[in-house]
């Protein structure tokens, strides 16, 4: 990496970087030659790029152990109430520079890396993503981790430590082709294992009901390893923990039926056991019913929860004494949210520990668990729902399902008490689900269970009130609550965004990394030349760094100067990325049609893994690709279209095409999007949003007005409206020539002249059933995006535009969130206090 040279570097040093001083840079070095020698065991003649990732790794990592020490001991000295994020998905992405943001060692490192000569950002280019989430939910949680520890709240993040993630895309042909995604081959810096904490989980067995009380026995046992990875806030010094949980056999595991095959045999089969962790569930809004699914789902609130039971009885550091005895306080002490139904199970565990094992009486222990915990809701399609057969917790957790017999059955007593003589209310608010076979409903046990509901954008909240949780909410109004997704600051604008931080800081300072709402005050340079030549010059800059990726990494070459139109996001049909690949044909057709007509050029790429059984969505991966072989290829477009498919989408792509973006699609159809966060992502980093009125992107436009944005389509109110008449596609095929075309072509080869019938099952499902109304919204979509090309042709009027969003987006801080669902939910309130760094000495415990 170049030495800094220009004033404005100079100045980015002191803002958002802070000083890197000598004595700094050379601990830095030091530290780094250290740990190639001593850790890696490497001299630099033989050391990799790699070996120099994990010295560089390291190096920062002894700058988070004293703080993570510190923090946790100063949680044992003052004893807050502690939250416990429950979550199987965490997408991290790369933590390496993400610490060196937060601890306030970029510059630091940047400055001694390039001393040693290297390049540091080689080096972060080498860090395996921790892919360990499918889309949003997975990097929600990893964005509410940041915010957590940023506003200092004694808060753990609850997951299971997957040795495969996400997979890796790669498109061979067209086609999505999966890929293992070995992330941990190399080994991982960031996380400590645990031993010392490993737990048993059961599974199998009996209940038997004694004088006693009932007990569960003849289970096979699994070991749970905790590994932990800090999560450092703000430049705060407060470092909070990860744990993550890893499936061991225990070591005498088949060795009592000896009568099999033999010890060989016996110590093959650990495999078995320790397959619970291997891999995570790549389905995204999809429930498959898995029975090693439902394994992942209790063996994580199994553990945690012995963990968090653990900790609330022993209150003093480093001790594992029992301090507390009664239960009447954990309330007050824990609070549980559950990240969607897959961690629903903690309800009938946390019942069954406190009536089984702690021998509460029933009412006190449901009092104590419903007061615990709160359930976030993500999604309201129905094919998203998880509801367990009955036939597989009996065999699986056969006490667990009694405990869930026994919570419907009083729920059921309460309704009916309420409602007397009405039987349909029953069956619809029943947590089993009469059928072939019967089903638990898992949405409805967390409701049932917990003292909150939230949706994640205020528009899917009233969804949940309205129609999915319309009978719950009835009897309980006060359960339910909104809180809108937000995304990090942190990563999502200085980390991914140098050149934009920069900018801003130098017009505003720096406390917008902690307060976003500051952003508001960039609306007084609305009118400054200076100002609006900038924030296109950074926008320009970002595109030419991603144009010579793309050269790089995909062999593709674009036009900085056209438009870059992204549209980032799993694939599925809701999102309709069908819809932008109508439009990108419409594009092609006219530009054939009329060679010399004046034309906006643009660049559309589109990104995404489709779920590997989703036919559908693969079909639709495969559509773009071809699309963009015809369009790519032809002379007689040039430079004025181009459509590409983004390999591999992940965070760490994402980090790089999102600041490079001009118009961000939300394309949804009204009503399917819970919330969205790339939409907040693209909004914060300067592009702009052509999008339906769905999930965040309503409020996006109320903040900043909905003249910024490009807002088209149907409303929710008009979706339904179409519902009530029956949607007919080919009333809009016969009457829009431009829609017509375009699928005529799809469905006659065009674009797969070697297999004409290649896309006749998408051509089917759009003409005859479309859920998601993709014909409906053609005209509107085709309409704005006119506007978009005009608007686009005055650089002034878009860059005043792309600012006022950017001044807009101090509400999509998830830091904003968090302090909601801390003071709403958790009953906790964000801290202020900077723990001392480990060169200080501690605070004083309190008198």
């Amino acid at each position: 990496m170049a030495a800094p040279v220009t004033d404005q570097e100079k100045r980015r040093q002191i803002s958002v970087r802070g000083i890197g001083c000598l004595e700094d840079v050379l601990n830095v070095k030091t530290s780094f030659n250290r740990h190639l020698h001593f850790t890696l065991v490497k001299d630099r003649n033989v050391a990799t790029p790699r070996d120099f990732y994990f010295a560089l790794a390291h190096t920062v990592r002894d700058h988070l152990v004293g703080r993570w020490i510190r923090t946790q001991q100063y949680y044992y000295q003052e004893d807050p109430k502690r939250v416990y994020y429950l979550s199987l998905e965490f997408y991290m992405g790369r933590t390496l520079q993400n610490t060196m943001v937060n601890l306030g060692l970029q510059n630091t490192c940047d400055e001694a890396i390039y001393q040693l000569g290297l390049d540091i950002e080689e080096l972060e280019q080498i860090e395996e993503d921790a892919g360990l989430g499918n889309g949003g939910l997975g990097r929600l949680a990893a964005c509410f981790l940041d915010s957590m520890a940023t506003l200092g709240l004694a808060a753990y993040g609850y997951g299971i430590r997957y040795e495969f993630g996400i997979f890796n895309q790669k498109i061979r042909n067209g086609w999505q082709v999966e890929e293992t995604d070995d992330w941990l081959r190399y080994g991982n810096p960031w996380e400590k294992a645990r031993p010392e904490y490993m737990l048993p989980v059961h599974f199998y067995g009996q209940v038997e009901f004694t004088g006693s009380g009932v007990t569960w026995v003849n289970t096979q046992v699994v070991f749970a390893m905790p590994y932990d990875t800090p999560v450092p806030g703000f430049k705060n010094n407060t470092v909070n923990t990860m744990r993550l949980w890893s499936a061991k056999a225990p070591n005498d595991f088949k060795l009592k039926d000896f009568n099999v095959g033999g010890y060989i045999e016996a110590v093959l089969d650990r495999n078995l056991a320790e397959n619970i962790t291997r891999v995570l569930y790549p389905n995204d809004n999809f429930f498959e019913g898995m029975e090693l699914r439902l394994k992942q789902e209790y063996f994580l609130v199994a553990a945690t929860l012995q963990d968090i039971i653990r900790r609330f009885k022993s209150s003093k550091f480093g001790c594992r004494d029992v301090v507390r005895t009664s239960f009447d306080t954990f309330p007050d002490k824990v609070a549980i949210q559950l990240n969607d139904t897959h961690p629903a199970l903690a309800i009938p565990e946390l019942m069954r520990i406190l009536v089984d094992i702690e021998k509460l009486d029933w009412d006190k222990a449901w009092d104590i668990t419903c007061r615990t915990c709160a359930y976030t809701n993500h999604t309201v399609l129905p094919e998203a729902l998880e509801r367990w057969p009955v036939f597989m917790l009996e065999k699986l957790l056969p006490r667990h399902l009694l405990i869930i017999y026994e919570i419907n059955h009083r729920h059921l007593q309460r309704i009916a008490a309420m409602f007397p003589g009405d039987m349909p209310r029953l069956g619809r608010m029943s947590l089993i689900e009469e059928g072939d076979p019967k089903r638990i409903n898992m949405a409805h046990l967390c409701v049932v269970g917990s003292h909150a509901v939230n949706g994640v954008a205020r528009i899917h909240s009233d969804i949940i009130k309205n129609s999915v949780f319309k009978d719950f909410h009835q009897v309980d109004p006060e359960k339910f609550q909104n809180k809108t997704n937000g995304i990090t600051p942190r990563r999502w604008l200085l980390l991914c965004n140098p050149g934009l931080a920069d900018i801003i800081t130098n017009r505003i300072g720096e406390d917008f990394a902690t307060d976003l709402f500051q952003l508001k005050k960039l609306l007084q340079f609305i009118d400054d030349e200076a100002f609006i030549r900038e924030v296109a010059k950074v926008k320009q800059e970002n595109k030419q760094k991603f144009s010579s990726y793309l050269q790089h990494q995909q062999q593709v070459q674009v036009n900085p100067e056209s438009m870059f139109d992204i549209q980032v996001k799993r694939i599925h049909e809701y999102k309709r990325q069908l819809l932008n690949c109508l439009h990108v044909i419409t594009l092609y057709n006219r530009i054939k049609m009329q060679p010399g007509r004046a034309f906006v050029p643009r660049t559309v790429m589109i990104g995404g893994k489709a779920a590997p059984g989703y036919h559908m969505a693969k079909l639709i991966v495969k559509l773009i690709t071809s699309v963009g072989q015809v369009i790519n290829n032809d002379p007689a477009v040039g430079n004025k279209l181009k459509l590409i498919y983004l390999e591999n989408y992940k965070v760490s792509l994402a980090e790089q095409v999102i600041p490079a973006a001009d118009l961000s699609e939300q394309i949804s159809t009204a009503g399917t999007e819970a919330s969205g966060t790339g939409n907040m992502k693209f909004m914060l980093n300067g592009a702009l949003t052509i999008g339906t009125m769905d999930g965040a992107t309503v409020e996006m436009a109320e903040e900043a007005g909905e003249e910024n944005l490009f807002i088209f389509g149907m409303r929710v109110e008009d979706v339904e409206d179409v519902d009530r008449k029956g949607y007919n596609a080919r009333e809009y095929y016969e009457r829009l020539p431009e829609l017509k075309l375009a699928v005529d072509q799809i469905q006659s080869g065009f674009f797969s002249p070697s297999q004409p019938e290649l896309f006749a099952d998408l051509v089917s499902m759009l003409m005859d059933h479309d859920r998601f109304k993709v014909f409906a919204d053609y005209e509107a979509y085709v309409r704005c995006q006119e506007r978009v090309s005009e608007l686009y042709t005055n650089p002034r009027e878009w860059t005043k535009v792309v600012i006022r969003n950017i001044a807009a987006s101090g509400k999509f801080s998830s830091d904003r969130t968090i302090s909601q669902y801390a003071r709403e939910i958790w009953g906790v309130e964000p801290s202020k206090v900077k723990i001392p760094p480990p060169c200080e000495p501690p605070i004083k415990p309190q008198d």
